[in-house]
């Protein structure tokens, strides 16, 4: 019976991949959109079928009017259930890097071409469901969370939009793969950072990397720069935004290196070496990353900082 089941479930999944493709932007229509009768609507339909028998047995004409004249609110019912997901678009408007164990936040914006949408409800299975109204000729924006469990790239699979309005007789929802795609870094673990240790070919002069002591000069801003070292002064006399470069000797960075990190397993050890770089982060301090096939820094900021977590992030892993 398992083995049946999983067959059938790849089977529909196989099926839903060719009807709604993965992709950033959906316009629900009629191929993405499905709709069957709620508990209530079915209870209706067993109310309808034994007043309509009462009347046809009574002869009874008030019977007869409300029979028909409920029968055509549900049927009506249909369509305007039908109708507050048609032409709804939805757009992933991306999201930002987390650490494993962290909820993901997922931007997502819908646009109402045609006409409001009321009463939708937005879920992955065992996450919060969001419920929202979509005025016409506007966007609403909302952020969606899903939980991560592992470091790597994480997508949340197919979002399950849905509406019962406006009677609640019946549910039409839609499975919609938006291509969201997060990096998860691993999870930080609190542990002292190591002794200094030089890089292995250390010796002689040591150059001059970034660093927090001596004043070099300025360089064009550059994505991920620290605010505080923005030169303001110049930026507000029209010379453009650049950003000021400091050095210190590199004998006093502190190398993380893989095989030296403490844990039982790769995990671990990945999670040893986000801590230390968090920690190092924290207190403006320099340092480098060494991996197998992997040579970061040494360097400091937020830029080196976010290539570091990638690294580890996605070490060992397609990137």
């Amino acid at each position: 019976m398992k083995l049946l089941g999983g067959r059938a479930t790849g089977l529909f999944n196989r099926w839903l991949k060719r009807r709604i493709p993965a992709a950033s932007q959906v316009r629900l229509n009629h191929r993405q959109i499905f709709i069957i009768p709620t508990r209530a609507g079915l209870g209706l339909l067993l109310l309808l079928g034994i007043m309509l028998m009462g009347a046809i047995n009574y002869q009874n004409s008030l019977v007869y009017a409300v029979t028909f004249i409920l029968g055509s609110l549900f049927w009506v019912s249909l369509h305007h259930t039908y109708r507050n997901l048609a032409s709804l678009e939805l757009h992933a408007s991306g999201s930002h890097a987390v650490f494993a164990g962290e909820a993901a936040p997922l931007h997502i914006r819908l646009r109402a071409p045609r006409h409001e949408h009321q009463g939708l409800i937005l879920s992955w299975p065992h996450t919060q469901p969001q419920r929202l109204d979509v005025r016409k000729n506007s966007d609403t924006r909302v952020d969606l969370y899903h939980p991560t469990e592992q470091r790597g790239w994480f997508s949340p699979g197919r979002l399950r939009i849905e509406t019962r309005y406006p009677l609640g007789w019946f549910v039409a929802w839609s499975l919609v793969d938006l291509d969201w795609k997060v990096l998860v870094y691993p999870k930080p673990l609190n542990i002292p950072l190591p002794a200094k240790r030089g890089a292995a070919d250390g010796d002689g002069d040591q150059p001059l990397g970034e660093g927090v002591d001596d004043f070099q000069g300025l360089r064009n801003y550059q994505p991920g720069d620290s605010r505080r070292r923005l030169d303001w002064r110049a930026y507000s006399r029209g010379q453009g935004l650049h950003s000021k470069v400091f050095a210190e000797p590199l004998q006093d960075t502190l190398w993380l290196d893989l095989e030296q990190a403490p844990g039982l397993d790769l995990e671990q050890r990945l999670s040893c070496l986000c801590g230390w770089v968090m920690q190092l982060e924290q207190q403006s301090r320099p340092y480098g990353l060494l991996l197998a096939g992997v040579h970061r820094g040494p360097a400091m900021g937020e830029m080196h900082r976010d290539q570091c977590l990638r690294a580890l992030a996605l070490y060992g892993r397609s990137a």
